[in-house]
């Protein structure tokens, strides 16, 4: 019979335990806890966030953890009405507090008279537990009760054996496959991934911090905005994946915060996770070409239409997450505008090289831009005033009388080309009846094109390859070929596996010279140079001579469980190639929706219809600002989240 002590002796067991625990101390790092409350979980992380401190009998018979409600007021004499006004507001602003945080109540004075007093009756419809007021409030009524500093307003946990006080985070269970992990930040401008869950079937749980936390301020524009980020940003404590297992696997977690990502957290916004990416940014389709990871989901529609990519999670996330605020994608050749046009959102590819793209994971340098997807065009204004800060955008606020469109209806043979028509005079009226007209880049090029191309040189034949080119031959060696030499020393030579869409795009531009780069290099200036001085140029008192308008999305859909052919190499020229080689914005503006016969549902749904707007180089505030309006105007309204826009409606306003 083996003895339990296995081939030692107790004496030597003993004597082996003692020697490791001499040499060897286990560190135990807390990592917060999960709770329900009022049918609701909420992490708490184990961060103290100030200290109560009062005499014993205020804190009673408590026991575990407690919820707390801290208001601060500036009412020279606190009452219950009052109380119930401030309450009611908070139910209102924010998603986290619910009234099962009223349990305890720690109200501080934060107002100018010197002799403040207070006559709450307990009677109130919410019935509060007066937990103690501060020291402002101390009179003979009152139970004082002192922090050992000041909290802001909103629901928190204590610890009533201590006077410990939490911030709360409510979790949500991420359904549509939108993340890749939760995060939290853990001091010291790192963060970590949140050690919480909730039931779900396959989903991540991400926490939100409570909105009542945080007041904006010149300084702190965005303080409180949930901000996503896409998978292949460094985040300082934390893995980027790039939608590569191997990537992953291969690279320890970020030393440090990229300048573009640590600008908006600079500005206040809270970073709630990381997004999916469709793998090194490369435009794969659902089912179809995503392998390591799934695809998230679309809400559109019957919920079952490709989130198009490759800032798939933020699109994903901002069309159904309405405690998501804010996204930060990047778009190369179309990450983020084909995400916000089939999600229905905003989104915006900037003029480039606008932000510093340092401790990102580059597709094309020539090419790559950082941007935003969201539903709320302030919001949307404002994170970009924080983000292009460095650049010196100029703020316009005339616009141009003239819009050019690409390729619109002129008559309304579907519900979509209705909406795209009526929004055209609606923005033409807006504008004080600015002149529309059709645009035909390719006619302009032909009695326009510099006298260095040669005579019958068209534009898809002097732009075919350029894109493709500039991908591949310049993400194969920052990206591809590390990688491989990485992976293959920590895993016995072997190759890491790679996606069908970029190992197709990377061996294609393996089969050209380095020469074949300089070439679309030049070629990509050529078409800058003329676009710039040609089709659209720059206005001193508009910024732009024209606005620029193409369809973005008509409500068509692209069902997720179709099997497509393998992928390709992306050829050719198209009009939303033109931001890409032009180095200006190109923004997405939903305009409505419109049904369409769903094959999974067997019944009629609603898919988004949308604008993009293009401007000269350095106009991107100009359209900021114009698009604002429309929405104060009535003519653009911002989007729901969800299966539909704007409920059951076809027509934008």
């Amino acid at each position: 019979m083996v003895s339990s002590t296995g081939s030692y002796g107790l004496p030597a067991l003993l004597s082996v335990l003692v020697s490791l625990s001499s040499s060897a101390i286990a560190a135990i790092t807390a990592k917060g806890q999960t709770v329900q409350l009022n049918g609701n979980s909420y992490y708490i992380p184990p961060a103290v966030v100030a200290t109560l401190k009062a005499d014993q009998h205020v804190f009673g018979n408590m026991k575990g953890l407690q919820p707390l409600t801290v208001i601060r007021n500036d009412a020279a004499k606190l009452t219950s009405s009052i109380l119930d006004s401030v309450i009611s507001n908070y139910e209102a602003i924010d998603d986290v507090f619910n009234a099962a945080f009223l349990d305890n109540i720690y109200v501080s004075y934060n107002g100018t008279s010197k002799k403040p007093s207070q006559n709450v009756s307990t009677h109130s419809s919410w019935g509060p537990k007066i937990l103690g007021y501060a020291p402002a409030y101390d009179t003979k009524k009152s139970k004082t009760v002192t922090s050992s500093s000041v909290l802001p307003p909103g629901p928190y946990f204590l610890d009533p054996s201590t006077g410990a006080v939490f911030e709360a985070y409510l979790l949500h269970s991420d359904v549509m496959g939108s993340f890749t992990q939760g995060l939290i930040s853990v001091g010291d401008s790192a963060y970590d991934v949140l050690p919480a869950g909730l039931q779900g079937y396959a989903s991540l749980t991400i926490g939100v911090p409570s909105r009542l936390y945080y007041t904006k301020t010149a300084k702190k524009p965005l303080a409180g905005v949930r901000l996503g980020v896409k998978d292949i940003y460094d985040i300082k404590g934390v893995k980027t994946g790039c939608g590569n297992r191997a990537y992953y696997e291969t690279y320890p977690p970020a030393d440090s915060t990229g300048p573009a990502i640590q600008s908006l957290i600079d500005a206040g916004a809270i970073i709630v996770g990381k997004m999916k990416t469709s793998q090194f940014a490369n435009g794969e389709t659902a089912t179809a070409d995503w392998v390591d990871y799934h695809s998230p989901f679309n809400a559109r529609g019957d919920g079952y239409q490709d989130p198009s990519s490759s800032s798939s999670g933020p699109g994903s996330g901002i069309g159904a997450y309405d405690w998501l605020d804010l996204a930060v994608g990047s778009d190369t050749g179309g990450s983020i505008r084909n995400p916000s046009q089939v999600n229905g959102c905003f989104g915006n590819r900037p003029s480039w090289n606008l932000v510093s793209l340092d401790k990102v994971m580059p597709m094309s340098p020539l090419l790559d831009t950082a941007g935003f997807l969201t539903r709320d065009v302030q919001l949307w204004r404002a994170a970009a005033e924080v983000l292009y800060k460095e650049a010196g955008l100029k703020s316009y606020t005339k616009y141009p009388k003239s819009i050019k469109t690409i390729q619109f209806p002129t008559t309304a043979s579907s519900p979509a080309e209705g909406l795209l028509i009526e929004f055209v005079d609606k923005l033409s009226s807006f504008l004080g009846g600015a002149k529309v007209s059709d645009l035909d880049f390719n006619a302009l090029w032909e009695s326009t094109k510099p006298s260095t191309v040669a005579a019958n040189t068209t534009l898809t034949s002097l732009l075919r390859m350029t894109y493709p080119i500039l991908i591949s031959k310049q993400q194969y060696p920052l990206i591809a070929a590390p990688l491989y030499a990485d992976y293959a020393a920590a895993n016995g030579g072997r190759k890491p596996f790679i996606d069908p869409v970029p190992l197709s795009r990377w061996g294609w531009g393996l089969e050209y010279p380095d020469s074949q780069l300089d070439a679309e290099i030049e070629h990509k200036n050529i078409f800058t140079s003329w676009w710039n001085s040609t089709a659209q140029v720059f206005d001193e008192e508009t910024c732009s001579d024209s606005l620029i308008l193409y369809i973005g999305s008509e409500g068509s859909p692209t069902y997720r469980n179709v099997y497509r052919s393998m992928p390709g190499v992306p050829v050719g020229f198209s009009t939303s190639r033109i931001a890409n080689f032009a180095g200006v914005p190109d923004m997405v503006v939903p305009i409505g929706q419109a049904l369409y016969n769903s094959t999974i549902t067997m019944q009629q749904e609603y898919l988004p219809v949308s604008v993009n707007f293009m401007a000269p180089h350095g106009c991107d505030l100009m359209i900021f600002n114009l698009v604002n309006e429309l929405v104060k105007a009535g003519i653009v309204k911002e989007p729901n989240t969800g299966s539909t826009m704007y409920g059951d409606e076809v027509t934008y306003y």
